[in-house]
């Protein structure tokens, strides 16, 4: 299979934007990922789906824990910065949530510890049962990402 013709196609399926965070002693991690969805009601289930190369992965499976922020439509600088595209003048400030750091005024919020992980190609997919979650910022619309490019609603 020619990856970048995967890639392309998998593109054309519009997805919202997070940031998925954890700690790692007293500093913070993060990654921008879409990687993101809900698995079950009962009990309540998330996964994100990290690539084992990045940094974060091996920080998930230590720590255990992560948070997911839901960005919203005002928050692609915040996206380019975890995605690698660092803002030195960016002034970030996390809120937590059961000591995990989340993005501040995102959409919604959960913080999940993970119950279990499972390794699939070049990514770990990580399921957390979720301990907390919340609504933010009910105002704005959410971020969200097309054929490679940030979308608006």
């Amino acid at each position: 299979m020619d990856t970048k013709h995967f890639r392309n196609i998998s593109g054309k399926f519009a997805t919202g934007i997070t940031i998925i965070t954890t700690k790692d002693g007293e500093d913070t991690h993060g990654m921008t990922a879409n990687g993101f969805m809900s698995v079950s009601l009962e009990p309540a289930l998330i996964l994100v789906s990290i690539g084992k190369q990045q940094k974060l992965h091996d920080l998930l499976l230590k720590s255990g824990r992560f948070g997911v922020s839901i960005l919203n439509d005002k928050q692609e600088n915040i996206s380019n910065h975890f995605a690698g595209k660092f803002d030195k003048d960016l002034d970030l400030s996390f809120e937590e949530k059961g000591g995990t750091p989340l993005i501040p005024d995102a959409l919604g919020y959960f913080v999940a510890n993970v119950v279990s992980t499972h390794e699939e190609g070049d990514h770990t997919l990580f399921i957390g049962e979720v301990e907390v979650c919340g609504a933010g910022n009910h105002d704005a619309n959410p971020l969200l990402f097309y054929s490679g490019q940030y979308r608006l609603l």
